[in-house]
């Protein structure tokens, strides 16, 4: 049991992120779940997780310190290999399957099925968590991934990232009907975390942006009756990218739970509507490989019940 009191200076600070400070060994998502659960008190009462201190409470918490995500070969982690060459694997994740471990994620990854079948890549890049890895997708978004089996394609690849050489391509469901002149567009805007909202990114315009350079580009499919299919391209890779960029344009990604307006009813997928299904790079030798993929069912039968 740990107890603090709040100084009267940190009058008007969130509760949450007051307590990122006090207990750096923790993530703020951690915090707030220990918060509603009644781990976290203040002045022995329940409160949540955006509550505004006044300054002067008692603070206690009745936490222990998150288990370090591990690793482990799991054979029960399903994926499907696309192809496999003595360098790469090029395979299809699933949605709702994490590539590698995070704090508080306590399920098997991508990275657990790879290690069962794939054992030669666990020394594999820089990091033991993400042994081959060079790309990720979201856990609820699927598609094709390319996975590095040796340090000279790990590398290889990394570069071809860095220079914005790999082609990678999504099919996206949005919200909202593009109108003709949307037929085509680019969205050139940093992308950088929320100030407001820790889980979010945010699509950043001002010329004092901090974020990362992002440039996303579509092309309209197909207009339904409150939706929109789209091709999309992304010519960097940054995290939530094409949600963060489309959802600037007022066109959400069909599932999102995170960048959804609550105005708008959130589409019953259990996943995002984003499938990567084109996939090219350079392999050692230089010789170009392409890779597609279909839209997997469930996308496939929300997509034709929606016409």
């Amino acid at each position: 049991m740990q107890t603090f009191q709040v100084e009267t200076t940190d009058k008007g600070q969130r509760l949450d992120k007051w307590l990122l400070t006090k207990l750096p060994g923790f993530s703020r998502s951690y915090l707030q779940k220990a918060v509603k659960s009644g781990a976290i008190l203040v002045n022995d009462k329940t409160v949540a997780p955006h509550f505004f201190l006044k300054g002067d409470e008692i603070i206690t918490a009745d936490i222990t310190a998150p288990i370090r995500p591990n690793v482990a070969p799991n054979t029960e982690v399903k994926f499907k290999i696309i192809d496999e060459a003595p360098d790469y694997i090029v395979l299809e994740k699933p949605a709702n399957l994490a590539v590698h471990p995070a704090a508080g994620l306590n399920e098997p990854t991508l990275v657990d099925g790879l290690l069962a079948k794939y054992p030669e890549i666990s020394n594999v890049g820089d990091d033991k968590l993400r042994p081959g890895i060079v790309q990720r997708l979201d856990k609820d978004v699927s598609g094709l991934m390319v996975v590095a089996r040796t340090e000279a394609m790990f590398n290889h690849l990394k570069e071809q990232f860095k220079n914005h050489s790999i082609d990678k391509e999504y099919v996206a469901l949005v919200h909202g009907v593009m109108t003709p002149i949307q037929e085509h567009g680019i969205i050139d805007k940093p992308v950088g975390r929320s100030a407001a909202d820790g889980r979010r990114m945010a699509a950043q315009t001002d010329e004092h942006s901090i974020g990362q350079e992002a440039k996303t580009e579509y092309w309209v499919q197909e207009r339904l009756r409150h939706h929109t299919l789209l091709r999309v391209k992304i010519h960097t890779g940054r995290t939530h990218q094409i949600r963060v960029h489309l959802n600037s344009l007022g066109f959400p990604l069909a599932g999102d739970k995170i960048y959804t307006n609550k105005r708008i009813k959130l589409a019953e997928l259990g996943r995002i509507f984003l499938h990567a299904n084109k996939l090219g790079f350079k392999d050692l030798q230089n010789q170009r490989q392409e890779y597609t993929s279909q839209l997997p069912e469930e996308l496939d039968k929300f997509f034709k019940s929606l016409h």
